[in-house]
């Protein structure tokens, strides 16, 4: 007799809303877990939560980590393009009970985070370029 597989909460959420590739919702949860890390606030308690713009930043480093200079087009790959593409993952993955929130928190503090192309790009270009 097999025993039914649990459901996959990442699966009904694409299935619910397909802008964004279930890779996408699997880095956001890694990087917001390296954020933690790097902020020092622990899985499981209290102090965990963290802002949009540190998330943000949390993903941008988390990404330039992984893909190097390959980040920005594995994310637009996703259907990332923006970082309100971000607020929209969480927002998304709160809306299916994966992540919470606070009262506090809104799609709003994802908002012009950064330039893509400066935030994944102009890291890897040379130190005289990166201004232009």
């Amino acid at each position: 007799m097999e025993l039914p597989r649990p459901k996959d909460p990442i699966a009904a959420l694409v299935a619910a809303d397909d802008r964004y590739h279930r890779d996408a919702y699997a880095f956001l949860k890694e990087a917001l877990e390296y954020t933690q890390r790097t902020l020092k606030r622990p899985v499981g308690e209290k102090t965990r939560h963290i802002t949009g713009q540190e998330l943000l930043e949390g993903i941008r480093e988390y990404a330039l980590k992984e893909y190097g200079p390959m980040a920005l087009t594995v994310l637009s790959e996703w259907g990332i393009r923006r970082s309100e593409d971000f607020g929209e993952i969480v927002f998304n993955m709160v809306e299916h009970g994966i992540l919470s929130k606070t009262e506090n928190d809104s799609r709003k503090d994802f908002q012009d985070g950064y330039d893509f192309e400066k935030a994944f790009r102009s890291p890897f270009r040379p130190s005289s370029t990166r201004a232009l």
